[in-house]
């Protein structure tokens, strides 16, 4: 999502007379830092990570052709919009620049209004595309992360986890009965269930390594990073406790009790251990405390 503050702007230009108009124009409503040839301006790049990029094309030793190419091709910069700008007129040398991924193009000599447009136009687009990335990764109805957000914040935990030698553990859970829920009392009544279950596990998954996530349907997931077998069981009761606890209330003043079923699992991972045996596991928990009765917590014994 958008950055609060002001967005930052790198100036490569090794014109000491453009980077000053360019700072003047642009700094009451952006952050500038300036680099003053290609090499320095890949290293600021990678280093401070600018929202914008302003480019020249004509500098000594490489030029902004180079430039770009490079910051194209590194992880950490090549989805910074890049604007050229320069004295070159060519249709030829815009259409080089917008083939190597160039955003826009701004010639010399420049305006002070056109060069504002067209770094609040870019702007425009990161809080476009922010947001629809955004929504992409969170579901709507509970506001949890959904299954994508989840499968990547797992990978990037296993890995921390097979780098440390510490133990990973992950909750799957889902409501008891939920059809019945749903057919005897509406979806919107199911709808209230899912959120509720939602806000219980936000409230319990605490530490800021915790993520909790909607898996679909009725399932939720909660991964739990550096948490051992018994530390994982305590959040899963808690959880199970909560919403054995909390009575639905409908508009029309109808009342019913939901419970829910939690499997655990535990895992030191090292390399070439399996991820989807990992949650399969503990999806066998859950369908084992299913067929214990229900509202229960269950954990996978290796």
């Amino acid at each position: 999502m958008r950055r609060f503050g002001k967005r930052t702007v790198l100036i490569i230009d090794d014109s000491e007379s453009c980077i000053a108009t360019l700072t003047r124009v642009l700094c009451s409503d952006f952050n500038i830092i300036v680099a003053r040839n290609g090499t320095e301006g890949i290293e600021t790049a990678k280093k401070r990570v600018p929202d914008i990029i302003i480019l020249d094309i004509q500098m000594p030793d490489m030029d902004g052709f180079e430039t770009i190419t490079i910051l194209k091709k590194t992880v950490s910069t090549r989805n910074i919009p890049v604007i050229f700008i320069t004295a070159l007129t060519k249709v030829k040398d815009e259409e080089r620049g917008l083939s190597l991924g160039g955003s826009d193009f701004i010639t010399k000599p420049f305006s002070a209004e056109i060069v504002l447009l067209r770094v609040n136009n870019q702007i425009k687009m990161l809080d476009y595309i922010s947001t629809i990335e955004h929504l992409s990764r969170i579901d709507q109805l509970t506001g949890l992360p959904n299954r994508r957000s989840f499968h990547e914040r797992l990978t990037a935990e296993w890995k921390l986890a097979i780098r440390e030698g510490t133990t990973i553990s992950v909750l799957v859970m889902d409501i008891d009965h939920f059809k019945n829920c749903n057919d005897t009392f509406g979806h919107l009544l199911g709808d209230a269930v899912l959120q509720k279950l939602a806000a219980v596990i936000k409230d319990n998954a605490r530490k800021p390594t915790d993520f909790a996530a909607r898996w679909g349907g009725e399932e939720f997931i909660v991964l739990l990073p550096k948490t051992d077998s018994e530390g994982a069981r305590v959040v899963a009761e808690s959880i199970r406790k909560d919403i054995e606890r909390y009575t639905v209330i409908f508009k029309d003043n109808r009342k019913t009790k939901v419970t829910t079923s939690v499997g655990v699992n535990t895992f030191s991972p090292t390399k070439g251990c399996s991820v989807n045996d990992f949650l399969h596991a503990a999806d066998n928990a859950l369908y084992t405390a299913k067929r214990n009765g229900r509202n229960n917590v269950t954990v996978h014994q290796p």
